[in-house]
């Protein structure tokens, strides 16, 4: 696909990049269209939105405008929380895609597991994926209990399971039930929005390499098979991203990274979730 095809095989045989762009926060026709051509001149080929980032029309006109056949890019937005407490889940994914601008989605991931609602909505989006409108269905923020519920109601298990992810804060046991059970892991805010970036572990481990911080910690994702979409709209930062996959960690450096944890969530929880989410 991209980056000398370095892409994980997901449970539904589809393939899905390492490495793609995330646009949170990114709300500026403009400035996604300048970030999503600059990505796909580097290699880029995946772009995750959510209606929830209110930038679904802009990623589509950018995705236009690149000119790339359809097959070529892995678009990947999500279904919000109210939608699910509503039981609106058709027609909000309808107005994504339109949004979009596309006939289909790559994957299409619940963005949070809403208590008492992601079961009926899973079952939605099996529907959905059924009549073609999706590729692969993923979810987004589950733990392992959220998981097994959903085992409970649907053979189709989740394709991906997108959670924040980084040397500050990451799950084991997670990666470990997911890894066993075929889902791929997919980080977001990889990169910890810059909070690991003065570490001096990071930073004697990047010159080892001639590295920068913060690959080691992309590195450090993707050597475990963890797929990962750091956002930036700086062409020398999707740049820097990208060059991930021409050296390896030790297992030493490994080990040393994967003890930085400190339980330290970056992103922050909906208001709607902070009861139910650890």
């Amino acid at each position: 696909m991209s980056f000398d095809n370095h892409v994980i095989q997901l449970n539904d045989t589809k393939e899905m990049p390492m490495l793609g762009l995330g646009v949170y926060k990114a709300t500026d026709d403009g400035e996604l269209k300048q970030a999503i051509s600059s990505a796909a001149a580097l290699g880029y080929r995946l772009i995750d939105t959510a209606s929830f980032y209110k930038n679904e029309e802009g990623v589509g006109k950018a995705i236009k405008s690149l000119g790339l056949p359809r097959e070529e890019l892995f678009v990947t937005t999500k279904i919000w929380n109210t939608a699910q407490r509503i039981g609106d889940i058709e027609d909000s994914f309808n107005r994504s895609l339109e949004r979009l601008g596309l006939d289909y989605v790559d994957l299409y991931m619940i963005h949070w597991p809403v208590p008492g609602c992601f079961c009926d909505t899973w079952k939605v989006m099996e529907k959905l994926q059924a009549a073609g409108k999706i590729k692969s269905l993923g979810v987004s923020n589950f733990s392992i209990a959220d998981l097994e519920l959903l085992k409970t109601v649907s053979d189709v298990v989740p394709a991906v399971n997108q959670v924040e992810f980084h040397p500050l804060f990451n799950h084991p046991k997670l990666l470990s039930y997911c890894q066993a059970n075929g889902i791929a892991v997919q980080a977001y805010a990889p990169l910890a929005r810059g909070a690991y970036l003065q570490s001096p572990l990071m930073i004697e481990i990047g010159k080892r390499y001639g590295k920068t911080p913060a690959q080691i910690g992309l590195r450090w994702l993707v050597q475990q098979q963890i797929a990962v979409i750091p956002k930036s709209t700086h062409p020398e930062r999707l740049k820097e991203n990208s060059l991930i996959f021409d050296f390896s960690l030790s297992d030493e450096e490994m080990t040393a990274i994967t003890a930085m944890d400190a339980g330290q969530r970056i992103a922050g929880i909906p208001e709607d979730m902070i009861p139910y989410i650890k």
